[in-house]
């Protein structure tokens, strides 16, 4: 089937949206998410494949930089995760749930973007791929989260701007005394 003709995307929220898809893909087997992501944005420049929505240049370098920051940290967001989710485990949660969470830990610990943002586009793409409950739990979790990060009990990694130009660092950075 020949894809439709359409503008390409540039939103954050459609950004999120295919890193999680790729993190998803990656969990299910389908390699490393780095993998996943080089063959979702060569299905997206293909004519003839319609599985995934086109985004703009802007949005898919952002989308990029969630997935390898993601695959850069994940023991960091698993763990900040662990401790915000309360009565489940790993292993209990539906993997949609899990994923849109790891995707929007990464992008709270660690990216210069106000958190009303990221809960609100993690909530849209939960309810949208999860299940009847996904957006309650996925908000619920992420309101844990936010508010252990705003008591210091989390560390912020280096905070960047989103798919900003320069190379990216994710490793924690000590904050320098300007006064």
């Amino acid at each position: 089937m020949r894809r439709r003709q359409q503008a390409p995307s540039g939103s954050r929220r459609s950004a999120r949206e295919h890193a999680f898809r790729v993190i998803f893909e990656a969990q299910q087997g389908s390699g490393t998410p780095t993998d996943a992501w080089n063959r979702t944005a060569a299905a997206m420049r293909d004519p003839e494949d319609d599985t995934y929505p086109v985004l703009s240049d802007e949005a898919l370098a952002f989308s990029r930089q969630l997935v390898d920051g993601y695959a850069h940290q994940q023991a960091r967001i698993d763990a900040a995760l662990e401790a915000s989710i309360e009565g489940w485990t790993f292993k209990q949660m539906a993997q949609t749930d899990l994923n849109v969470l790891r995707v929007a830990t990464f992008e709270l610990l660690n990216l210069d973007t106000p958190a009303g943002a990221v809960i609100e586009s993690a909530v849209r793409i939960a309810r949208k791929f999860g299940g009847d409950e996904s957006g309650r739990f996925v908000h619920g979790v992420l309101a844990r989260l936010l508010k252990r990060l705003e008591a210091g009990q989390l560390e912020r990694g280096a905070v960047t701007t989103p798919a900003g130009g320069q190379e990216e660092t994710f490793e924690p950075q000590e904050e320098e005394d300007h006064g």
